[in-house]
This record gives C-alpha cells, structure tokens and sequence, in this order.
C-alpha cells in the first residue's frame, strides 16, 4: 500500500490539481535520463525532466498476484538525447524506468507510482513503443542450469573457464556487401566457420563498442551478422572477432581443450536408451 505524504494528500483532496507525469530511465551503461509530459522542464532528485519529450503511456494495469502489470509508453524521437542508433544498438534493453506523479508547482510533493525494468522495443520510423515490466516479472525468469547435452555456458565466461583474448582476432571492415554481411581483412588463416556463432565487437566507428552475434563465417574471411549493425559500417572500422564455439564436447575438447568446464551433460540417456529392450 501507498503512503501519500500530507502535502500531497492535500493537494489531492483539493479537487483542482497541478499534476504532471515524470519518467525516468537509467539505462545499463548508467546513463540517466528524465523525460516529463509538462510544458516546462522539471528538476527532482538530481535529475532534470525534459519537457515536450513526445512521451506518451497507456492505462496502468496493476493485479493482486505476481503477474507482471500492463503498461505501454509510446513516443517520437523529438528529444536530442533519444537517439535511433542507441535503440537498435539495445542501449535501453532492460534498462529500468521509474514513472512520478508530481505537483509541479511544487515538486517536493510526488508519489513514485510504478519501476521496473524495460521490456519489448518495437520501432517504426522515428517513433517507438516500449513495453514497461513492473518488478514482478523477474519471478517469471526461468534461473538454474539446464539438462541437456550442450554446454549451457557462454564462452569465454567465467563457468567456461578460458580467456577471451586467448581466442579473439583483430580484423579490419574491407568492404560491407550487404546491410549484416562485412568483408573482413586480416582472417586469411582462419578456416571458413571458425567465427560462427561467436562475437563481433566494433572498436572504432560509428559502432564503436557495439558486440554483435555472428550467423556465419565464410572463406575469405566473409562475415554473416545475425541482424544489421545500428549504424552503418564503413571500409575501415576496425572490429575484434572471438571464435565461435557449437556447445558441443567434441568441440569443447577437440578445438578447446577445455573437457574438464563442459557444462552440459553429453552422455546422458537418450530415447534410444528409453525404448531399447534387453536382447534375447
């Protein structure tokens, strides 16, 4: 249950009301960000609320249970700080959001209605709709390791035991042929699918920093990106390319050497083993 503070209570029960919506953002990289639907901006906390921000919300829904409450926030790309690239780049994924009811004649008197986290971002043009998750949705994250007979770790982490530098290679952009294909120089010694499924990483562009999942890895050091980078790539960018690793044990020993961290489960029973009957 909500504590209104007096001040507020009053101003509430008052019937004419000064009240203005106020969210803010803090995204993983620690920016923060403050957006507010009134006509002047608005400074509480430590964080300026950037007036006419085009932000827009949908009704909250809130439920008794541990289900996740609705909640959609739509807007345009009319601040300086909201910026395209940053969205498709997944800058703002799972950043968290707080959403204040303030009185902004007086802003000492507000009520922090809704945080969580950020969920789906769809965008079309140069408008978005994020989707808000209330704190109840981690409780339906799924957590624990999973049986099966892949390794469940990332590779290169600290369960898969190896050193990423071990296994990253610094290549350059020599030509973009298509908006997730990149021609990279400097992979001439590399065997066509040494790098699928492993990382890209950016380190100079207008991607800079940027780490992209990598479909496929062809001879002549041709690179397949699962989806577009959010900028355009350019002859040039320098990126860093980590080998690419199937989960498999047969892998995992024979290219890595590393049996003894496999984190999956490569000789449990199959169907086979289930259905098969005792021999005459």
């Amino acid at each position: 249950m909500r504590t209104i503070a007096p001040g507020l209570a009053a101003h509430l029960a008052a019937g004419t009301t000064t009240l203005a919506w106020c969210w803010k953002l803090t995204r993983r990289d620690g920016t923060v960000l403050g957006f507010t639907e009134h006509d002047r901006d608005l400074t509480f906390g430590g964080v300026t609320y950037e007036a006419a921000a085009g932000f827009t919300a949908s009704a909250m829904e809130s439920t008794s249970g541990l289900m996740p409450g609705n909640l959609d926030v739509a807007g345009a790309l009319t601040s300086a700080h909201l910026d395209e690239g940053d969205l498709a780049a997944g800058l703002y994924d799972d950043a968290e959001f707080e959403i204040w009811r303030v009185n902004w004649r007086d802003l000492g008197q507000r009520l922090l209605m809704r945080k969580g986290n950020l969920g789906e971002v769809s965008r079309s043009g140069a408008a978005f709709t994020a989707e808000l998750r209330g704190l109840a949705h981690r409780l339906n994250q799924p957590v624990g390791r999973l049986y099966q007979y892949g390794c469940d770790a990332d590779f290169c982490d600290a369960r898969c035991g190896l050193s990423a530098s071990a296994w990253t290679v610094a290549a350059t952009a020599a030509s973009v042929t298509a908006d997730r294909e990149i021609l990279a120089a400097g992979l001439a010694a590399f065997p066509g699918g040494y790098f699928t499924r492993g990382k890209l990483t950016f380190t100079s562009g207008a991607n800079e920093g940027a780490v992209m999942e990598v479909k496929a890895h062809g001879a002549g050091g041709r690179i397949e990106l699962w989806r577009a980078a959010a900028r355009p790539v350019a002859p040039g960018d320098t990126l860093e390319l980590l080998a690419g690793c199937d989960k498999q044990f047969a892998t995992c020993r024979d290219r890595f050497a590393n049996a003894l961290n496999f984190r999956g489960f490569p000789h449990m029973p199959g169907n086979d083993f289930v259905l098969a009957s005792a021999g005459g």
